[in-house]
Protein backbone atom coordinates (compact mmCIF):
# COMPACT_ATOMS: atom_id res chain seq x y z
CA UNK A 1 0.00 0.00 0.00
CA UNK A 2 1.33 3.63 -1.37
CA UNK A 3 0.32 6.09 1.77
CA UNK A 4 1.43 9.05 -0.20
CA UNK A 5 -0.53 8.97 -2.88
CA UNK A 6 -3.63 6.67 -5.00
CA UNK A 7 -2.09 3.90 -7.05
CA UNK A 8 -4.10 1.09 -8.34
CA UNK A 9 -3.18 -2.62 -7.38
CA UNK A 10 -1.75 -4.24 -10.79
CA UNK A 11 -3.71 -7.46 -11.61
CA UNK A 12 -3.31 -9.87 -14.17
CA UNK A 13 -6.21 -9.84 -16.81
CA UNK A 14 -9.76 -12.24 -16.20
CA UNK A 15 -11.93 -12.36 -18.97
CA UNK A 16 -15.70 -13.05 -18.01
CA UNK A 17 -17.53 -13.31 -21.27
CA UNK A 18 -16.89 -9.72 -22.88
CA UNK A 19 -16.11 -8.29 -20.06
CA UNK A 20 -12.70 -7.75 -18.69
CA UNK A 21 -11.18 -6.86 -15.43
CA UNK A 22 -7.77 -6.73 -13.86
CA UNK A 23 -4.64 -5.17 -16.88
CA UNK A 24 -5.78 -1.56 -15.64
CA UNK A 25 -9.32 -2.09 -17.40
CA UNK A 26 -12.09 0.24 -15.48
CA UNK A 27 -13.85 -1.21 -11.85
CA UNK A 28 -16.75 -3.44 -13.04
CA UNK A 29 -19.96 -3.36 -11.15
CA UNK A 30 -22.34 -6.43 -10.79
CA UNK A 31 -25.32 -8.20 -8.95
CA UNK A 32 -27.32 -10.82 -8.53
CA UNK A 33 -30.62 -11.93 -9.21
CA UNK A 34 -33.00 -12.84 -6.17
CA UNK A 35 -35.44 -14.74 -8.36
CA UNK A 36 -36.11 -18.60 -8.86
CA UNK A 37 -33.06 -20.02 -11.32
CA UNK A 38 -35.78 -22.56 -12.42
CA UNK A 39 -37.93 -19.81 -13.61
CA UNK A 40 -36.11 -18.63 -16.62
CA UNK A 41 -38.32 -15.82 -17.81
CA UNK A 42 -38.34 -13.92 -14.19
CA UNK A 43 -34.64 -14.40 -14.29
CA UNK A 44 -33.75 -13.04 -17.80
CA UNK A 45 -35.98 -10.37 -17.02
CA UNK A 46 -34.27 -9.34 -13.53
CA UNK A 47 -30.73 -9.95 -15.30
CA UNK A 48 -31.64 -7.65 -18.56
CA UNK A 49 -32.91 -4.95 -15.55
CA UNK A 50 -29.23 -5.07 -14.36
CA UNK A 51 -27.70 -4.55 -17.65
CA UNK A 52 -29.70 -1.96 -18.22
CA UNK A 53 -29.05 -0.56 -14.55
CA UNK A 54 -25.12 -0.57 -15.66
CA UNK A 55 -24.72 -3.84 -14.35
CA UNK A 56 -22.18 -5.54 -16.28
CA UNK A 57 -21.56 -9.07 -14.52
CA UNK A 58 -25.05 -10.61 -13.13
CA UNK A 59 -24.80 -14.11 -10.84
CA UNK A 60 -27.45 -16.21 -10.14
CA UNK A 61 -27.40 -19.10 -7.55
CA UNK A 62 -27.50 -23.08 -8.79
CA UNK A 63 -27.91 -24.52 -5.41
CA UNK A 64 -28.70 -27.91 -7.32
CA UNK A 65 -28.05 -29.85 -10.42
CA UNK A 66 -31.61 -28.72 -11.91
CA UNK A 67 -30.75 -25.37 -11.04
CA UNK A 68 -27.13 -25.65 -12.93
CA UNK A 69 -29.24 -27.10 -16.04
CA UNK A 70 -31.50 -24.05 -16.00
CA UNK A 71 -28.27 -21.96 -16.51
CA UNK A 72 -28.13 -23.17 -20.15
CA UNK A 73 -31.62 -21.92 -20.86
CA UNK A 74 -31.03 -18.29 -19.39
CA UNK A 75 -28.46 -17.68 -20.84
CA UNK A 76 -29.81 -19.00 -24.35
CA UNK A 77 -32.73 -16.56 -23.89
CA UNK A 78 -30.95 -13.63 -22.52
CA UNK A 79 -28.20 -14.00 -25.92
CA UNK A 80 -31.42 -14.26 -28.07
CA UNK A 81 -33.04 -11.33 -26.99
CA UNK A 82 -29.67 -9.70 -27.37
CA UNK A 83 -28.00 -8.99 -23.85
CA UNK A 84 -24.03 -9.78 -23.90
CA UNK A 85 -23.99 -9.66 -20.00
CA UNK A 86 -21.55 -11.68 -18.41
CA UNK A 87 -23.00 -14.42 -16.22
CA UNK A 88 -22.01 -16.06 -13.27
CA UNK A 89 -22.95 -19.12 -11.59
CA UNK A 90 -23.03 -19.48 -7.42
CA UNK A 91 -22.21 -22.57 -5.64
CA UNK A 92 -22.49 -23.72 -2.34
CA UNK A 93 -23.79 -27.02 -0.63
CA UNK A 94 -23.02 -29.23 -4.13
CA UNK A 95 -20.00 -29.07 -5.30
CA UNK A 96 -20.67 -30.98 -8.16
CA UNK A 97 -22.90 -28.63 -9.71
CA UNK A 98 -20.10 -26.48 -10.36
CA UNK A 99 -18.73 -29.16 -13.34
CA UNK A 100 -22.42 -28.83 -14.93
CA UNK A 101 -22.63 -24.52 -14.83
CA UNK A 102 -19.55 -24.56 -16.39
CA UNK A 103 -20.53 -25.63 -19.58
CA UNK A 104 -23.01 -22.54 -19.99
CA UNK A 105 -21.56 -19.50 -17.99
CA UNK A 106 -19.07 -17.00 -17.99
CA UNK A 107 -17.94 -17.66 -14.62
CA UNK A 108 -18.32 -20.02 -11.24
CA UNK A 109 -17.87 -18.28 -8.04
CA UNK A 110 -17.19 -21.52 -5.27
CA UNK A 111 -17.02 -21.24 -1.64
CA UNK A 112 -13.59 -23.18 -0.29
CA UNK A 113 -15.77 -23.60 2.75
CA UNK A 114 -17.90 -26.18 0.78
CA UNK A 115 -15.20 -27.60 -0.94
CA UNK A 116 -12.16 -30.02 -0.23
CA UNK A 117 -8.67 -30.48 -2.08
CA UNK A 118 -8.11 -33.86 -1.35
CA UNK A 119 -10.21 -35.50 -4.48
CA UNK A 120 -8.96 -33.57 -7.06
CA UNK A 121 -12.29 -31.99 -7.59
CA UNK A 122 -10.72 -28.03 -8.02
CA UNK A 123 -8.25 -29.30 -10.43
CA UNK A 124 -11.13 -30.83 -12.97
CA UNK A 125 -13.52 -28.16 -12.23
CA UNK A 126 -10.11 -25.69 -13.52
CA UNK A 127 -9.37 -28.40 -16.59
CA UNK A 128 -13.17 -27.53 -16.94
CA UNK A 129 -13.10 -23.96 -17.25
CA UNK A 130 -9.92 -23.54 -19.34
CA UNK A 131 -11.37 -25.71 -21.85
CA UNK A 132 -14.37 -23.26 -22.31
CA UNK A 133 -13.04 -19.87 -21.49
CA UNK A 134 -14.82 -19.58 -18.21
CA UNK A 135 -12.94 -17.76 -15.14
CA UNK A 136 -13.56 -19.02 -11.63
CA UNK A 137 -14.35 -16.93 -8.07
CA UNK A 138 -12.26 -18.41 -4.93
CA UNK A 139 -15.22 -16.78 -2.79
CA UNK A 140 -14.76 -16.70 0.84
CA UNK A 141 -17.07 -15.52 3.36
CA UNK A 142 -16.69 -14.71 6.72
CA UNK A 143 -19.65 -16.92 7.68
CA UNK A 144 -18.59 -20.62 6.24
CA UNK A 145 -14.87 -21.03 6.52
CA UNK A 146 -14.87 -24.91 6.60
CA UNK A 147 -14.56 -26.76 10.04
CA UNK A 148 -10.93 -27.47 9.50
CA UNK A 149 -9.92 -23.72 8.87
CA UNK A 150 -12.34 -22.85 11.88
CA UNK A 151 -10.91 -25.19 14.09
CA UNK A 152 -6.95 -23.56 13.72
CA UNK A 153 -8.37 -19.50 13.18
CA UNK A 154 -11.98 -19.66 13.66
CA UNK A 155 -14.03 -16.30 11.98
CA UNK A 156 -10.79 -14.36 11.79
CA UNK A 157 -9.62 -12.52 8.49
CA UNK A 158 -6.37 -14.21 8.99
CA UNK A 159 -8.53 -17.46 8.63
CA UNK A 160 -10.57 -16.48 5.57
CA UNK A 161 -7.11 -15.36 4.19
CA UNK A 162 -6.02 -19.35 4.43
CA UNK A 163 -9.03 -20.71 2.85
CA UNK A 164 -8.33 -18.67 -0.18
CA UNK A 165 -4.53 -19.04 -0.51
CA UNK A 166 -5.03 -22.73 -0.30
CA UNK A 167 -7.08 -22.43 -3.74
CA UNK A 168 -5.14 -19.99 -5.17
CA UNK A 169 -2.31 -22.17 -5.45
CA UNK A 170 -4.01 -24.90 -6.86
CA UNK A 171 -5.05 -22.88 -9.46
CA UNK A 172 -0.94 -21.63 -9.77
CA UNK A 173 0.18 -25.00 -9.64
CA UNK A 174 -2.40 -25.91 -12.41
CA UNK A 175 -1.01 -22.80 -14.46
CA UNK A 176 -4.68 -21.52 -14.21
CA UNK A 177 -4.73 -17.47 -13.98
CA UNK A 178 -8.25 -16.67 -15.12
CA UNK A 179 -9.32 -16.32 -11.12
CA UNK A 180 -10.51 -13.78 -9.49
CA UNK A 181 -11.05 -13.62 -5.59
CA UNK A 182 -13.22 -11.99 -3.08
CA UNK A 183 -13.32 -12.21 0.94
CA UNK A 184 -16.65 -10.79 1.92
CA UNK A 185 -18.26 -10.05 5.62
CA UNK A 186 -20.82 -8.07 6.72
CA UNK A 187 -18.28 -6.68 9.34
CA UNK A 188 -16.70 -4.22 7.99
CA UNK A 189 -13.96 -3.93 10.02
CA UNK A 190 -13.17 -7.89 9.61
CA UNK A 191 -13.95 -7.23 5.36
CA UNK A 192 -11.52 -4.61 5.32
CA UNK A 193 -8.62 -6.50 7.34
CA UNK A 194 -9.35 -9.71 5.27
CA UNK A 195 -8.36 -8.10 2.08
CA UNK A 196 -5.75 -6.12 2.93
CA UNK A 197 -4.00 -9.54 4.49
CA UNK A 198 -4.86 -11.60 1.30
CA UNK A 199 -3.08 -8.58 -0.92
CA UNK A 200 -0.02 -9.12 1.49
CA UNK A 201 -0.58 -12.77 1.15
CA UNK A 202 -0.72 -12.69 -2.92
CA UNK A 203 2.08 -10.48 -3.03
CA UNK A 204 4.34 -12.52 -1.17
CA UNK A 205 3.45 -15.30 -3.14
CA UNK A 206 3.83 -13.07 -6.43
CA UNK A 207 0.11 -13.33 -7.35
CA UNK A 208 -1.62 -10.81 -8.87
CA UNK A 209 -5.27 -11.93 -9.16
CA UNK A 210 -8.27 -9.36 -9.33
CA UNK A 211 -10.20 -8.99 -6.52
CA UNK A 212 -13.80 -8.63 -6.22
CA UNK A 213 -14.93 -6.45 -3.45
CA UNK A 214 -18.11 -6.27 -1.36
CA UNK A 215 -19.95 -6.17 2.01
CA UNK A 216 -22.08 -8.61 2.64
CA UNK A 217 -25.42 -8.19 3.97
CA UNK A 218 -25.72 -4.06 4.23
CA UNK A 219 -28.83 -4.03 4.57
CA UNK A 220 -31.07 -1.38 2.60
CA UNK A 221 -32.06 2.27 2.31
CA UNK A 222 -29.44 5.19 3.39
CA UNK A 223 -27.54 2.94 6.35
CA UNK A 224 -26.94 0.04 3.66
CA UNK A 225 -25.33 2.35 0.99
CA UNK A 226 -23.04 4.15 3.89
CA UNK A 227 -22.14 0.59 5.53
CA UNK A 228 -21.19 -0.75 2.17
CA UNK A 229 -19.13 2.50 1.05
CA UNK A 230 -17.25 2.84 4.24
CA UNK A 231 -15.87 -0.57 3.66
CA UNK A 232 -15.30 -0.70 -0.14
CA UNK A 233 -14.05 3.16 0.16
CA UNK A 234 -11.69 1.97 2.66
CA UNK A 235 -10.46 -0.76 0.14
CA UNK A 236 -10.62 1.65 -3.24
CA UNK A 237 -9.09 4.28 -1.67
CA UNK A 238 -5.91 1.83 -1.12
CA UNK A 239 -6.07 1.28 -4.89
CA UNK A 240 -7.64 -2.67 -4.22
CA UNK A 241 -11.02 -3.99 -6.36
CA UNK A 242 -11.47 -4.91 -9.56
CA UNK A 243 -14.92 -5.31 -9.54
CA UNK A 244 -17.28 -4.43 -6.90
CA UNK A 245 -20.88 -5.25 -5.84
CA UNK A 246 -23.03 -3.25 -3.20
CA UNK A 247 -25.40 -5.86 -1.69
CA UNK A 248 -28.75 -4.32 -0.51
CA UNK A 249 -31.84 -5.85 0.34
CA UNK A 250 -34.03 -4.43 -2.58
CA UNK A 251 -34.57 -4.83 -5.85
CA UNK A 252 -31.03 -5.73 -7.51
CA UNK A 253 -30.89 -3.45 -10.19
CA UNK A 254 -30.89 -0.95 -7.35
CA UNK A 255 -27.61 -1.42 -6.22
CA UNK A 256 -25.95 -0.87 -9.73
CA UNK A 257 -26.30 2.99 -9.41
CA UNK A 258 -24.91 2.96 -5.94
CA UNK A 259 -21.68 0.95 -7.32
CA UNK A 260 -21.30 3.32 -10.28
CA UNK A 261 -21.05 6.40 -8.02
CA UNK A 262 -18.21 4.68 -5.85
CA UNK A 263 -16.36 3.50 -9.47
CA UNK A 264 -16.31 7.40 -10.70
CA UNK A 265 -15.80 8.87 -7.37
CA UNK A 266 -12.77 6.58 -7.33
CA UNK A 267 -11.88 7.08 -10.95
CA UNK A 268 -9.22 9.70 -10.28
CA UNK A 269 -7.69 10.54 -6.85
CA UNK A 270 -4.94 13.63 -7.31
CA UNK A 271 -2.43 14.63 -5.55
CA UNK A 272 0.47 13.40 -2.97
CA UNK A 273 0.63 13.58 0.51
CA UNK A 274 4.21 13.11 2.39
CA UNK A 275 3.72 10.71 5.46
CA UNK A 276 6.66 11.12 8.02
CA UNK A 277 5.41 8.14 10.14
CA UNK A 278 4.10 4.90 8.51
CA UNK A 279 4.97 3.12 11.46
CA UNK A 280 1.88 4.96 13.48
CA UNK A 281 -0.45 3.21 10.24
CA UNK A 282 -1.71 -0.72 11.16
CA UNK A 283 -3.79 -1.53 8.03
CA UNK A 284 -4.57 -4.91 9.10
CA UNK A 285 -4.67 -4.45 12.69
CA UNK A 286 -7.49 -2.46 14.30
CA UNK A 287 -5.81 0.18 17.06
CA UNK A 288 -7.35 3.14 18.39
CA UNK A 289 -4.43 5.85 17.92
CA UNK A 290 -5.96 8.41 20.96
CA UNK A 291 -7.82 7.85 24.18
CA UNK A 292 -11.17 8.96 22.69
CA UNK A 293 -13.75 6.12 23.34
CA UNK A 294 -16.78 7.69 22.13
CA UNK A 295 -16.33 9.38 18.26
CA UNK A 296 -18.26 12.67 17.86
CA UNK A 297 -20.08 13.58 15.01
CA UNK A 298 -19.81 17.32 14.43
CA UNK A 299 -22.88 19.01 15.97
CA UNK A 300 -21.84 17.58 19.63
CA UNK A 301 -18.74 19.49 21.87
CA UNK A 302 -15.51 19.32 19.72
CA UNK A 303 -13.52 20.90 23.11
CA UNK A 304 -10.35 19.51 22.90
CA UNK A 305 -10.27 17.57 19.11
CA UNK A 306 -8.46 19.38 16.05
CA UNK A 307 -10.34 19.79 13.39
CA UNK A 308 -8.68 18.60 10.11
CA UNK A 309 -10.46 20.01 6.76
CA UNK A 310 -9.77 17.98 3.25
CA UNK A 311 -9.42 20.13 0.43
CA UNK A 312 -7.53 18.22 -2.26
CA UNK A 313 -9.43 15.36 -4.75
CA UNK A 314 -8.36 12.65 -2.45
CA UNK A 315 -9.33 13.59 0.93
CA UNK A 316 -9.01 10.10 2.66
CA UNK A 317 -5.44 9.51 1.99
CA UNK A 318 -4.72 13.49 2.32
CA UNK A 319 -6.62 13.34 5.63
CA UNK A 320 -4.35 10.18 6.89
CA UNK A 321 -1.28 11.77 5.69
CA UNK A 322 -2.49 14.66 8.43
CA UNK A 323 -3.12 12.57 11.10
CA UNK A 324 0.18 10.52 10.90
CA UNK A 325 2.13 13.97 10.93
CA UNK A 326 0.50 15.30 13.81
CA UNK A 327 3.55 16.28 16.23
CA UNK A 328 1.56 14.82 19.39
CA UNK A 329 0.73 11.39 18.30
CA UNK A 330 -2.36 10.66 19.99
CA UNK A 331 -4.01 13.90 19.45
CA UNK A 332 -7.78 13.43 18.98
CA UNK A 333 -8.96 14.47 15.55
CA UNK A 334 -12.61 15.56 13.86
CA UNK A 335 -12.17 14.57 10.24
CA UNK A 336 -14.06 17.05 8.04
CA UNK A 337 -14.76 17.89 4.34
CA UNK A 338 -17.51 20.12 2.44
CA UNK A 339 -19.29 18.48 -0.57
CA UNK A 340 -21.69 20.83 -2.94
CA UNK A 341 -23.92 17.13 -3.67
CA UNK A 342 -27.25 17.99 -3.66
CA UNK A 343 -28.60 13.99 -3.38
CA UNK A 344 -28.28 12.78 0.09
CA UNK A 345 -27.59 9.47 -1.07
CA UNK A 346 -24.56 10.84 -3.05
CA UNK A 347 -23.86 12.90 -0.11
CA UNK A 348 -24.08 10.02 2.02
CA UNK A 349 -21.91 7.42 -0.01
CA UNK A 350 -19.22 9.59 -1.12
CA UNK A 351 -18.82 11.23 2.44
CA UNK A 352 -18.95 7.27 3.85
CA UNK A 353 -16.04 6.24 1.52
CA UNK A 354 -13.71 9.37 1.82
CA UNK A 355 -14.03 9.83 5.89
CA UNK A 356 -15.54 6.52 6.97
CA UNK A 357 -11.84 4.60 6.41
CA UNK A 358 -10.48 6.88 8.93
CA UNK A 359 -12.17 6.08 11.34
CA UNK A 360 -12.48 2.22 10.31
CA UNK A 361 -8.95 2.18 10.85
CA UNK A 362 -8.75 4.02 14.16
CA UNK A 363 -7.11 7.12 13.04
CA UNK A 364 -9.87 9.51 13.31
CA UNK A 365 -12.18 10.37 16.67
CA UNK A 366 -14.70 12.32 15.07
CA UNK A 367 -16.53 12.93 11.32
CA UNK A 368 -17.91 16.34 10.34
CA UNK A 369 -19.43 16.97 6.88
CA UNK A 370 -19.79 19.97 5.51
CA UNK A 371 -22.75 19.87 3.01
CA UNK A 372 -24.76 23.50 2.51
CA UNK A 373 -28.46 23.14 1.88
CA UNK A 374 -28.84 20.21 3.94
CA UNK A 375 -30.52 20.59 7.12
CA UNK A 376 -28.62 20.18 10.29
CA UNK A 377 -30.72 16.68 11.80
CA UNK A 378 -29.93 14.99 8.37
CA UNK A 379 -26.10 15.52 8.19
CA UNK A 380 -26.00 14.47 12.09
CA UNK A 381 -28.42 11.16 11.39
CA UNK A 382 -25.66 10.47 8.01
CA UNK A 383 -22.73 10.87 10.23
CA UNK A 384 -24.05 8.80 12.68
CA UNK A 385 -24.53 6.11 9.83
CA UNK A 386 -20.95 6.49 9.09
CA UNK A 387 -19.73 5.73 12.96
CA UNK A 388 -22.07 2.79 13.28
CA UNK A 389 -20.88 1.58 9.76
CA UNK A 390 -17.06 2.11 10.88
CA UNK A 391 -17.76 0.11 14.22
CA UNK A 392 -16.68 2.70 16.39
CA UNK A 393 -20.38 3.91 17.46
CA UNK A 394 -23.30 2.36 17.75
CA UNK A 395 -25.99 4.53 18.29
CA UNK A 396 -29.49 2.80 16.51
CA UNK A 397 -30.34 -0.67 15.40
CA UNK A 398 -28.01 -2.12 13.38
CA UNK A 399 -29.84 -5.05 10.96
CA UNK A 400 -27.21 -7.62 9.11
CA UNK A 401 -29.60 -8.52 6.19
CA UNK A 402 -29.24 -10.20 3.49
CA UNK A 403 -29.78 -8.85 0.04
CA UNK A 404 -31.52 -12.40 -0.79
CA UNK A 405 -31.02 -14.67 -3.94
CA UNK A 406 -33.09 -17.24 -5.47
CA UNK A 407 -31.89 -19.37 -2.54
CA UNK A 408 -34.55 -17.12 -0.48
CA UNK A 409 -37.83 -18.47 -0.19
CA UNK A 410 -40.40 -15.70 1.55
CA UNK A 411 -39.97 -11.88 0.92
CA UNK A 412 -36.88 -10.40 2.52
CA UNK A 413 -37.35 -7.06 1.48
CA UNK A 414 -40.94 -6.55 2.87
CA UNK A 415 -39.83 -8.67 5.89
CA UNK A 416 -36.63 -6.23 6.85
CA UNK A 417 -38.89 -3.42 6.56
CA UNK A 418 -41.66 -4.52 8.95
CA UNK A 419 -39.28 -5.94 11.30
CA UNK A 420 -37.55 -1.70 11.12
CA UNK A 421 -40.88 -0.75 11.78
CA UNK A 422 -41.14 -2.66 14.99
CA UNK A 423 -37.63 -2.49 15.91
CA UNK A 424 -36.06 -0.03 14.75
CA UNK A 425 -36.51 2.32 17.86
CA UNK A 426 -34.17 0.22 20.04
CA UNK A 427 -30.57 1.28 20.90
CA UNK A 428 -27.18 -0.48 20.39
CA UNK A 429 -28.67 -4.36 19.17
CA UNK A 430 -28.14 -5.71 15.88
CA UNK A 431 -30.59 -8.35 14.20
CA UNK A 432 -30.10 -10.15 11.49
CA UNK A 433 -32.45 -10.93 8.82
CA UNK A 434 -31.21 -13.36 6.57
CA UNK A 435 -32.61 -15.30 3.15
CA UNK A 436 -31.75 -19.06 4.27
CA UNK A 437 -28.92 -20.99 6.45
CA UNK A 438 -26.19 -20.95 3.21
CA UNK A 439 -24.05 -17.99 5.04
CA UNK A 440 -26.98 -16.81 7.49
CA UNK A 441 -25.95 -17.81 10.94
CA UNK A 442 -22.06 -17.28 10.11
CA UNK A 443 -22.75 -14.17 8.87
CA UNK A 444 -25.05 -13.11 11.40
CA UNK A 445 -22.62 -14.85 14.15
CA UNK A 446 -22.10 -11.32 16.10
CA UNK A 447 -26.10 -10.36 15.81
CA UNK A 448 -27.85 -10.28 19.36
CA UNK A 449 -30.94 -12.09 17.46
CA UNK A 450 -31.32 -13.48 14.49
CA UNK A 451 -34.44 -14.67 11.59
CA UNK A 452 -33.75 -16.85 9.37
CA UNK A 453 -35.27 -18.60 6.28
CA UNK A 454 -35.50 -22.54 6.90
CA UNK A 455 -38.07 -23.57 4.47
CA UNK A 456 -40.96 -22.07 2.29
CA UNK A 457 -43.24 -19.87 5.15
CA UNK A 458 -41.31 -21.38 7.76
CA UNK A 459 -38.83 -19.05 9.95
CA UNK A 460 -35.57 -20.00 12.91
CA UNK A 461 -34.86 -17.87 15.43
CA UNK A 462 -31.86 -17.29 16.72
CA UNK A 463 -30.46 -15.32 20.00
CA UNK A 464 -26.81 -15.28 19.18
CA UNK A 465 -25.30 -18.53 17.78
CA UNK A 466 -27.81 -20.32 19.62
CA UNK A 467 -31.07 -21.84 17.68
CA UNK A 468 -34.64 -20.82 20.16
CA UNK A 469 -37.16 -21.98 17.69
CA UNK A 470 -37.20 -24.02 14.65
CA UNK A 471 -39.39 -23.55 11.83
CA UNK A 472 -42.23 -21.55 13.26
CA UNK A 473 -44.48 -20.35 11.12
CA UNK A 474 -43.72 -16.83 9.13
CA UNK A 475 -46.80 -15.28 10.03
CA UNK A 476 -46.15 -15.34 13.63
CA UNK A 477 -42.10 -14.84 13.38
CA UNK A 478 -41.92 -11.20 13.64
CA UNK A 479 -44.40 -11.77 17.14
CA UNK A 480 -42.34 -14.27 18.31
CA UNK A 481 -39.01 -12.27 17.52
CA UNK A 482 -40.46 -8.97 19.28
CA UNK A 483 -41.43 -11.42 22.11
CA UNK A 484 -37.86 -13.36 21.97
CA UNK A 485 -36.21 -9.39 22.52
CA UNK A 486 -38.72 -8.61 25.27
CA UNK A 487 -37.43 -11.43 27.02
CA UNK A 488 -34.17 -11.02 27.07
CA UNK A 489 -34.69 -7.68 28.74
CA UNK A 490 -33.61 -5.99 25.74
CA UNK A 491 -36.84 -4.15 24.27
CA UNK A 492 -37.75 -0.89 25.39
CA UNK A 493 -41.28 1.37 24.56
Amino acid sequence: MNLSKFMRRPACEVRIGRVVIGGGHPVACQSMTNTDTNDTAASVAQIERIDRAGGEIVRLTAQGRREGENLENIVRQLRGDGFQTAIVADIHFVPEVAAVAARYVDKVRINPGNYRLDRGDLQALIAQCRQRGVALRIGVNHGSLSKRVFDEWGDTPQGMVVSAMEFLRVCRACDFDQVVVSMKSSNTRVMVAAYRLLVEAMDAEGMHYPIHLGVTEAGNGLEGRIKSAVGIGALMADGIGDTIRVSLTETPEKEIPVARLLVDHFAERPGEFEVLHPERYFPTEYRRRSKVTVPVVHSEPLEGFRVLEAVSGNPTAELRAAILNLDIPDEPVVVKRRYAETSLECLAVKAAADLGPLLLDGLADGVWIDAPGFADAAIRSVELMILQAARVRFSHTEYIACPSCGRTLFDIEKTLSDIKTRTSHLKNLRIGVMGCIVNGPGEMADADYGYVGAGPGRITLYKGRRVVARNIPQEEALDRLVALIRENGDWTD
